[in-house]
């Protein structure tokens, strides 16, 4: 079948579509759609008596020509159509702005807040443009023939032949040795029949087999509030919805509950298109015949129903629905809606608003009526005869009340305190990572009783050494040696501990009678350890207790818990708790030591306090830099002579920001630098510095290489050797290459420190094992570009060690 195409109309018929889900596939196979193919293209139609496949119902439709001097201007409006869809198509799927609010579309949002789609308009929107046509669909025994259809007859027995025959304009078909035979009018079922008894005036002995061929076309008319009213050429198996999706749906205005169907002088259907949306019925739905005109009115009182309902939307209602009857059509009641009281909102006597309470429970259910607002409230958040309890606590959520019910029938034990996520992290400090020998033993139980103030716990490791016992507050992990990554969650190890508030928890109450709310705080330790009864609150309906951890508000120094982190050259690497005021000097001795070959002086100390406030300065220092580099920028191009010159600060600028950007990019470690010498061997050196939670200590073993890096001809680790200095190390590695900034060379000390020209002479300075000697690149642009060089300064205050050469490339 040649597709049919849609009519020029004028720009103010033109709807618009609302944006919505395409139609499922059941739905289309409900209502008889086919998909087509991807990108086919709509072809002009052919004359009224063209036989045509059924029409799919959201085809694109065409008018049909009426006569050869309409054919052109038919064929130039299908042109229009086709230029209109590509140019908001997508694809094959029509996409048009959406549809323009209703007024009663705008009242129901300014009322309630809510904006309502009208229910059904989603089911014509994004309508595919093009449709394959339905070929070889079987015709039902009340087809009734008409001109232009095709009948293939076959007759065997004595006489054997097969022929397509066309039903011409008369109505009849012209049969050999029989003549003229007229068939239209005639139902399918009724022509086999028929046609056997006028062959058996000149046949015997035979039969008849008679099958449809390929199907007429007929033209209807759509009307009234259709998207794309108009004339359209279908299939003579077209139905009214067919006929629908081809005119583009209903406008937003229009009716979807008495779409009629006029035949001749008569409305021979009235369709209700709530039947097919709500339950899937369209046995209502009637074929077109030929000038079939297709009339949809201006919609009927609308109600919107919200609230607690599955499908809130706006709603055509028939004369004599009921509130309840409308909110059956919104899917009922969801199972949290408060459904005793419906909120009835509606228009009074033409002059303002009203509202009814409808108490559905007590057999009110009035009727409804145009512009109605119908809400549906939801139940209460409230709960009845239940207590909260929520924060750092193993099970949150809402326990039964009951009379003289008191924190400790809440919380029986410091079990449940203990936090789900907190055994979690524990249990994944177990887990071996890919690169642990298989020869070595995980630490067992490595956090076992550190729950409560007074819990401690013994490192395996340390016990069987005898070197870590006797003390409270010992290590709550040990044998993370040296060999990073000895287990995944290693640096979880601090983070895991249930680091519970003991000394401040809160009831929350809600005064019924003036609505305010009270905190009533309480000990939790004396409540859950020491079961003081002035202590245990008694609670009551609705109250909310709320458990904090540490981390949640700060408390006094002395209460925090503290974990300290030692690893490398260890006699007993580990996670250890930490006493108020106990020194790095103090927790060393209690982890049996160092190593035979700790280089002490390499060790690394950080802290996370430190790198927060490292971080706050750079981040400044970068924000200066930028100011200054922009400054420098707009100075430089102001006494910019030639293009040369401004195309020169331009590049300097840009280099300038991108350093900048590094700079901001590097991230603080929170090194703070201890005096120590290399000759620093032992404990003792150490300085008394008192610990905070979350501070590691880092020794490794004594190297045996220097590094050389920057500009230099052979950037590389040389062998240490006592008593040499810079220069020598220089020698080894080729010396400064062209582009070195040879005067600003500096040191890296193993202990973090650096060393440059503006405290001596660098290539004199004698070098220790673990030093890094750093050669920058020498900038030949402004002063601004070379204070970034400076940087070799932030390098030791900030712990961003070699690094910072990868900033100044």
């Amino acid at each position: 079948m040649t597709e049919v195409q849609s009519p020029q109309r004028p720009a103010r018929l033109r709807g618009f579509l609302r944006p919505a889900p395409v139609l499922s596939s059941a739905l289309l196979l409900c209502i008889g759609l086919t998909q087509p193919a991807f990108g086919q293209a709509a072809a002009a139609a052919p004359a009224a008596a063209a036989p045509a496949a059924a029409m799919a119902p959201a085809q694109t439709p065409a008018a049909q020509p009426l006569g050869a001097n309409q054919q052109d201007g038919a064929r130039a409006g299908a042109d229009d159509t086709r230029n209109q869809n590509t140019r908001v198509s997508r694809g094959s799927v029509l996409l048009a702005p959406p549809d323009r609010l209703t007024d009663f579309q705008r009242t129901v949002q300014e009322t309630t807040g809510q904006p309502l789609a009208i229910f059904g308009a989603s089911l014509f929107a994004n309508v595919p443009s093009t449709f394959a046509p339905v070929e070889d669909v079987p015709v039902g025994p009340d087809y009734v023939l008409g001109p232009g259809d095709e009948l293939r007859v076959q007759v065997f027995g004595q006489v054997n032949q097969q022929s397509l025959f066309a039903i011409d304009r008369s109505g009849d078909i012209s049969l050999p040795q029989i003549g003229p035979v007229h068939l239209a009018g005639l139902r399918f079922s009724e022509a086999q029949t028929f046609l056997k008894t006028r062959l058996g005036q000149v046949y015997r002995n035979f039969d008849v087999s008679v099958g449809m061929g390929r199907l007429r076309s007929i033209q209807v008319f759509v009307v009234g509030e259709a998207r794309r009213p108009g004339a359209y050429t279908v299939s003579s198996l077209s139905t009214l919805l067919n006929a629908l999706f081809a005119s583009g749906g209903v406008l937003p205005q229009g009716s979807l509950r008495d779409i009629q169907v006029q035949r001749g002088k008569q409305t021979i259907a009235h369709f209700d298109l709530y039947d097919l949306l709500l339950h899937g019925d369209k046995s209502k739905d009637i074929p077109l015949q030929n000038e079939d005109v297709i009339f949809i009115p201006v919609a009927g009182p609308q109600t919107a129903v919200l609230g607690s309902v599955p499908n809130p939307a706006i709603y055509e209602t028939l004369p004599g629905t009921t509130v309840q009857q409308a909110i059956d059509l919104a899917g009922g009641l969801t199972s949290l809606a408060a459904g005793a009281h419906i909120r009835l909102e509606r228009v009074f006597e033409h002059t303002m608003r009203s509202v009814v309470d409808v108490d559905i429970a007590q057999g009110q259910n009035p009727y409804v009526q145009t512009g109605d607002i119908v809400t549906v409230p939801a139940v209460l958040d409230k709960f009845h005869a239940s207590v909260t309890l929520r924060g750092n606590v193993a099970n949150p959520g809402r326990y039964v009340w009951h009379e003289g019910m008191h924190v400790l029938d809440l919380i029986p034990s410091r079990d449940a305190l203990v936090t789900r996520n907190y055994f979690r992290r524990r249990n994944e400090l177990g887990q071996i990572s890919s690169d642990y020998g298989e020869n070595q033993t995980a630490p067992s139980d490595a956090t076992e009783g550190a729950v409560g103030p007074h819990a401690s716990a013994t490192p395996s490791q340390a016990i069987q050494r005898g070197s870590a016992q006797g003390q409270s507050g010992n290590s709550v992990a040990t044998a993370l040696t040296s060999n990073s990554g000895v287990f995944q969650a290693k640096n979880d190890v601090v983070l895991s501990a249930p680091d519970i508030n003991w000394s401040y928890a809160v009831i929350e109450r809600l005064d019924a009678r003036t609505l305010t709310t009270s905190l009533i705080p309480f000990n939790l330790g004396k409540v859950v350890l020491d079961r003081d009864p002035a202590e245990n609150k008694e609670l009551l309906d609705g109250d909310v207790v709320t458990i904090f951890s540490n981390a949640d508000i700060n408390v006094p120094t002395s209460q925090q818990t503290r974990f300290v982190r030692l690893e490398g050259e260890f006699v007993a690497s580990g996670v250890y708790s930490v006493q108020p005021g106990e020194t790095l000097r103090h927790l060393l001795k209690r982890a049996g030591g160092l190593t035979p070959d700790a280089y002490l002086y390499a060790s690394e100390f950080t802290r996370e306090s430190t790198r927060r406030v490292e971080r706050q300065r750079l981040n400044e220092y970068a924000q200066s830099l930028d100011a200054q580099v922009t400054s420098a920028a707009a100075s430089s191009n102001a006494k910019a002579i030639n293009d040369r010159d401004a195309a020169s600060a331009t590049a300097s600028l840009a280099d300038a920001r991108e350093a900048i950007a590094r700079l901001r990019q590097q991230e603080p470690i929170g090194r703070i630098v201890l005096p120590l010498t290399p000759d620093s061997h032992d404990i003792d050196s150490l300085p008394d510095l008192a610990l905070e939670d979350g501070d590691r200590f880092v020794v490794p073993r004594l190297p045996s290489v220097v590094n050389v890096a920057g500009q230099v001809y052979s950037a590389n680790a040389f062998v240490y050797s006592s008593g040499r200095r810079t220069i020598d190390y220089l020698r080894q590695a080729g010396g400064p290459d062209r582009q070195a900034d040879a005067k600003r060379t500096f040191v890296i000390r193993a202990d973090g420190s650096v060393f440059s020209n503006q405290y001596g002479k660098v290539d004199r300075a004698l070098i220790n094992p673990g030093d890094t000697i750093v050669v920058p690149l020498r900038l030949d642009r402004r002063a601004i570009l070379r204070n970034l060089l400076d940087i070799s300064n932030i390098v030791g205050q900030f712990g961003l060690g070699a690094a910072a050469i990868e900033v100044l490339k």
